[in-house]
């Protein structure tokens, strides 16, 4: 009997116990639905079959999946399917009763696993669209139910069917019926199951079919259904019933597993630097704000990932592994290293930028450290990660604990013959010790070297133990490896890779050490072992002859042993290297092989400039700018000339708008940029050279405007230039303040121009040099000292104090040379190589012009120098800076076919360790102390020009940033950074700078002729910093003058004209003192005298003995003081055993200093040294000093080698 009260009343029941799957109720819902509305047939068919489908599912094993077939005799189909079909055929009044018994009947199908009749079974799409399913108001809550149901069941089988990319389809166009409980509104819990399921099941075939290649990821459709389960577990939170870990039902994989692979599937579009897929998200603005999204999106995932992972891990036992936390470290890492390499910009990691991402990875590092035991992966990757947020001693300290745990893993290893999967392998392990080693010496001080030798001579141990790689060539017959008695690879052959780093390492620890070691008797030999392991590094066989830093450091290290010829040839190879296109190492950065060659251009220039080939040497200089093809790629749309700018680009800064284009500048490290600048200095050091220090003035300002350029603005007075007479027309374009790019990329229009009358030119330029700069044989204004040997007989002769400058080094007389060469081959030694100082010049036939500049058919190599320069004249330098414009291209080619030289086919990464960001006042320190650096390079331009008024104000420049820098320190309260130590990552400490800035202040007196100012300012140098080498030489010059009685001493009494007055009686003084040169002088026989005595009788028989009469003896008696010596208001000289304090003192601390790592190449300290032994009478030293001097100033370069490395041998 129809009741419709009771009816509507028993419908709603059975509606809401099938939604919350209360099956219990079911039956007895159905029996008064059929009694009270006997027109719903169909509908309790269904409800019946679905009751009867559920409880033999209930049937199964625990463990068992829900896909699991039952048996057609459990679920009885035989009289539900006759019976389901007849109420279909009957149903024409309510379409979801008709929807949901035939969902019904292919949901037994499926049960009973007869999947090719099911999808015949299920509804029709056209039926699914009448119904408007995506309008929930008109529809129930099971029919949608059901309609999920049909979908997962139709994808479901076609993926049984291997149609994975049509059940793909289907899953897709079943979005539309989730987009209500997407949106956030509530559903039951079969709504929520079958949604799960259908999502779950979605995401599980997506990894598949990438993993299988049937989808990729660069579809824009990829992250559709991870984004769709993101979205479901969002609307939970939303709807007050958040989804946990675990599992979502019965037999299903677990939540966390979609999530991995989520977190796989956007990882993947991260590493390969794909397109960022819109779908079901929109679209992406522009790349930036693309990089943005898929940054954010990465980190939603990736800590729901690891909430997931570390509430359903357990702290493992000493014996079990933890697989998945290291993998899910694993991806991680890749994906920050990525994150944080050069590619990619601040602004695309959004809020933090790169720190903000590194210091996530750390926090995620120690919460997996929580779910391993002694994970060697995380501590590695700890070191990695706090290295790279300049985090040094915690970043060491994690090394530390690595290296012990290894070390007793591997012990255990060989001594149980049982491999442990968490231990890292030795290939790992040398890679690992292999950036430690690097990190030490690229960035740590003196003390850091010590550490970093001694982990080479570990690493080489190490090395000796593990077996080395097989053969590049595939020649060598492989081996088998070493195996344990079930068959386990113990210890596998290293990479070659790690072969070639290995001892790229071991070299550079080597390398480094012999550069801050005490003990000189062991730096020759260390040299020798750097240079044979970076060979081994290079073997073509075994290692990796295309590293660009192996290259580097072997061609600097044989330039300091003076093999310039060697240093050449690898310079050349590395620079020949062919470019690959396919080869694009987007984490390097853009242009990242062009930004490596940097230093090895400018190592280049110094070693044509040690062979007095300037010319080339600056083209060198240009072409390591010239290789980025255009100022336009380096410096950007922004003007150099720092003080005009086109209107549109101060509009837009006005504007603030900063997407005009940036420069390879705006990208690169302060190491880059210091590189450019130290490439900028030396371009600066051959153009004094070659045109004189006026010149250099000029041109000065370029170098404080591309400071400006690559550091931001710095406040700098306008630099005096020097003016000629009107009549004289100017000798270059350098005479005018000229922009950046026309002094590193030369004057397009200067190129073409004859030179035609430009030695009258020369002559006027280079007869108003100062007297400073002497002229040679060539024209060059030579300021090395004249060395002549001193006879055994003690005859007279004249040492010349060097006047090189700290900046530059001039070219060397060849008076010196040749008389030096006479006297060592009349002593029977080996004669040396002449080297010819002759600065080429393109003969007129070949000059380059405007159009026609790429090659010269009469040079050769890789700029196209001549083997030989005697025969050639000086060149204008200042035309266009760089003389002739450098087509790398067709010099490139010319040079590859007619060089012997092995080519190799590409370079390596620039750089095995991360990217490392530097605090922000760590970085400010270092910029100001390179701008210290600049002003005393201009201040040593102007004093060269005479221009004493401006060199003193450039030393008041640096002066001033030198005291910002002392109150900074004196600030810092982490006791990180004290005036002897800048810290890690610093280069030079404070106490270096004050002393290099009063020994430039005591240079500046030197040239005023104020010895005892200088002497003044050299000691203040060296009580900041003992070993400054240019102080300690500037200092011992003066001593032993005052040995010698060159050097008077000050007048006891002040003149009424003060300082002046004292100076030019002094200046007087040792006027009188040199017009004696000639005579003989008893001060060098004062070395029998006892110390302390004066001329007693014992000195004047020892005077009569040789037949000579002291000066002072001949002299009348005067009145003296009670210790036998003259009034101090009338001596004209000092007691003797003050004069040999000083000849002891100037000894001691020039024996000191060549023993150091930045004084045995000091030809300037040597110079000192064996004048001091000649003073000493040591005519033997003397002579051996002098001959490595002159081996020294043959091979030195304009500057020192040490400005080439901005961070020591490492690149």
């Amino acid at each position: 009997m129809s009741n419709p009260v009771k009816a509507a009343q028993y419908l709603s029941k059975l509606e809401d116990a099938r939604c919350e799957g209360r099956w219990d109720e079911v039956p007895e819902l159905v029996r008064k639905v059929r009694k009270h509305a006997n027109d719903r047939a169909c509908l309790t068919a269904a409800a019946e079959a679905e009751h009867a489908v559920v409880k033999a599912s209930q049937k199964q094993p625990t463990n068992s999946k829900p896909t699991t077939a039952v048996s057609a005799a459990d679920l009885d189909t035989g009289r539900l399917l006759p019976k389901l079909l007849e109420a279909i055929d009957a149903e024409h009044t309510y379409p979801q009763d008709r929807f949901q018994a035939q969902v019904c009947i292919g949901w037994v199908h499926w049960t009973v696993g007869e999947y090719d009749h099911v999808s015949p079974r299920l509804p029709s799409g056209e039926e699914q669209e009448l119904l408007r399913l995506d309008q929930p108001e008109g529809t129930s809550e099971w029919t949608r139910v059901c309609a999920l149901k049909a979908t997962y069941l139709r994808a479901y089988c076609l993926s049984q069917d291997s149609q994975t990319v049509e059940a793909l389809g289907v899953f897709q166009g079943s979005l539309p019926l989730l987009s209500h409980i997407l949106n956030g509104h509530k559903g039951r819990a079969q709504l929520r199951f079958w949604a799960e399921l259908l999502l779950t099941e979605y995401c599980m075939l997506q990894a598949q079919a990438l993993d299988r290649g049937d989808k990729s990821l660069e579809d824009d459709d990829s992250l559709v259904p991870f984004r769709a389960w993101a979205k479901y577990w969002e609307a939970t939170k939303t709807q007050g019933a958040p989804l946990v870990g675990g599992h979502g039902f019965r037999g299903a994989v677990p939540r966390r597993r979609v999530w991995n692979e989520y977190y796989a599937a956007i990882s993947g579009i991260l590493l390969q630097d794909l397109p960022y897929p819109t779908g079901f998200v929109g679209s992406a603005v522009n790349e930036s704000t693309a990089r943005s999204q898929l940054q954010v999106e990465l980190k939603k995932v990736e800590a729901a990932y690891e909430a997931l992972l570390l509430s359903e891990t357990t702290f493992p036992r000493a014996d079990e592994e933890r697989e998945e936390v290291e993998g899910f470290v694993a991806a991680v890492m890749k994906n920050w290293s990525v994150s944080a390499s050069r590619d990619w910009h601040e602004q695309d990691l959004g809020p933090g930028g790169k720190e903000g991402r590194s210091r996530g990875v750390l926090d995620i590092l120690y919460r997996a450290a929580t779910k391993t035991f002694h994970s060697t992966a995380i501590l590695r990757h700890l070191f990695t990660v706090h290295m790279a947020v300049a985090e040094f001693d915690l970043a060491f300290h994690a090394f530390d604990s690595y290296m012990e745990i290894v070390k007793k893993g591997k012990a255990r290893v060989d001594k149980t013959g049982h491999p442990e999967p968490s231990l890292d392998d030795d290939a790992t392990v040398l890679a690992i010790v292999s950036q430690a080693i690097i990190a030490l010496c690229k960035y740590g001080f003196h003390d850091a070297a010590e550490i970093a030798r001694d982990l080479g001579i570990e690493l080489e141990e190490m090395l000796q133990k593990s077996r080395p790689p097989l053969s590049n060539s595939g020649s060598t017959i492989p081996t088998v490896d070493e195996e344990n008695g079930d068959g386990v690879v113990l210890h596998a052959r290293i990479p070659a890779h790690v072969y070639a780093l290995s001892w790229q390492a071991i070299g550079l620890s080597q390398a480094h050490w012999s550069r801050v070691t005490f003990d000189a008797s062991v730096r020759v030999d260390l040299q020798t072992k750097a240079i044979r392991s970076l060979q081994r590094s290079l073997s073509p066989e075994v290692g990796n002859p295309t590293d660009v830093r192996s290259l580097f450091m072997l061609s600097l290290l044989l330039a300091e042993q003076r093999e310039l010829t060697a240093a050449i040839d690898i310079v050349k190879a590395a620079l020949l290297s062919n470019k690959n296109p396919a080869d694009h190492r987007s984490q390097a950065g853009p242009y990242w092989r062009e930004r490596s060659l940097i230093p090895m251009w400018h190592l280049l220039a110094l070693l044509l400039s040690a062979r007095q080939d300037y010319t080339m040497a600056a083209r060198a200089c240009e072409a390591a700018f010239e290789q980025f093809n255009t100022p336009e790629v380096l410096f950007g749309s922004q003007t150099l000339q720092a003080s005009f700018r086109s209107e549109h680009l101060n509009e837009a800064e006005a504007r603030g708008d900063r997407n005009y284009p940036r420069g390879l500048v705006d990208e690169m490290d302060d190491f880059e940029k210091e590189g450019i600048i130290e490439v900028k200095m030396t371009q600066l050091a051959l153009l004094e050279l070659l045109e004189g220090p006026e010149v250099a003035v000029n041109a000065s300002q370029e170098l404080l405007i591309l400071y400006n350029r690559l550091f931001g603005p710095v406040q700098f007075k306008s630099l005096s230039t020097v003016s000629k007479p009107s009549s004289e027309a100017p000798k270059s374009s350098a005479g005018t303040l000229r922009s950046i790019k026309g002094s590193i990329f030369g004057s397009k229009s200067n190129r073409g121009t004859t030179r035609s009358g430009r030695g009258n030119t020369l002559g006027s330029e280079t007869s108003n040099i100062p007297s400073e700069r002497p002229h040679t044989t060539q024209t060059v204004s030579a300021v090395a000292p004249t060395i002549e040997i001193t006879k055994e007989n003690g005859r007279s002769r004249e040492f010349s104090r060097s006047s090189r400058p700290t900046s530059v080094r001039g070219q060397r007389s060849e008076s010196m040379r040749r008389n030096s060469l006479k006297k060592r081959d009349s002593s029977g030694q080996q004669q040396r190589a002449h080297s010819s100082g002759g600065v080429p010049r393109v003969p007129d036939s070949e000059a380059y012009s405007a159009t026609d500049g790429a090659t010269a058919t009469a040079q050769h190599g890789l700029l196209g120098w001549s083997s030989t320069n005697s025969s050639t004249n000086l060149q204008s330098f200042s035309r266009g800076r760089g003389l002739l414009r450098f087509d790398s291209t067709a010099s490139t080619k010319e040079s590859v076919n007619g060089s012997d030289l092995p080519v190799p086919d590409s370079l390596s990464s620039p750089d095995p360790l991360p990217v490392i960001k530097l605090p922000e006042d760590q970085i400010e320190r270092q910029r100001r102390i390179l701008l210290v650096r600049v002003w005393l390079m201009v201040a040593s331009f102007y004093k060269r020009s005479k221009m004493y008024g401006d060199a003193r104000a450039a030393i008041r420049e640096a002066s001033n940033l030198v005291d910002v820098l002392e109150t900074e320190i004196a600030k810092d309260i982490s006791g990180s950074i004290t005036p002897r130590d800048p810290g890690w990552g610093g280069k030079i400490c404070l106490e270096e700078s004050i002393g290099d800035v009063q020994a430039e202040m005591g240079l500046l007196a030197v040239d005023e002729d104020a010895p005892y100012v200088a002497r003044a300012y050299f000691e203040e140098a060296l009580m900041h910093y003992p070993d400054h080498p240019s102080a300690i030489v500037g200092l011992s010059n003066i001593l032993l003058d005052i040995y010698t009685e060159q050097l008077p001493p000050p007048p006891a009494i002040p003149s009424i004209a003060g300082e002046v007055g004292s100076r030019e009686l002094c200046n007087s003084a040792i006027k009188a003192k040199r017009s004696t040169v000639g005579e003989p002088e008893a001060t060098r026989l004062l070395l029998a005298t006892p110390l302390g005595l004066g001329a007693d009788a014992q000195h004047s028989s020892v005077l009569s003995d040789t037949g000579k009469t002291a000066p002072h003896a001949r002299q009348a008696p005067s009145p003296t003081a009670a210790d036998g010596l003259p009034a101090p208001y009338k001596a004209d000289s000092l007691p003797l055993i003050d004069r040999l304090a000083a000849r002891d003192r100037a000894y001691g601390l020039l024996s000191g200093l060549t023993k150091l790592g930045r004084g045995w190449n000091y030809s300037d300290a040597w110079f000192a040294l064996a004048r001091a032994h000649e003073e000493s009478g040591q005519p033997d030293k003397a002579k051996e000093a002098l001959w490595w001097c002159v081996e020294l100033e043959e091979g030195m370069g304009v500057r020192d080698w040490h400005c080439v490395g901005v961070r020591g041998y490492a690149l």
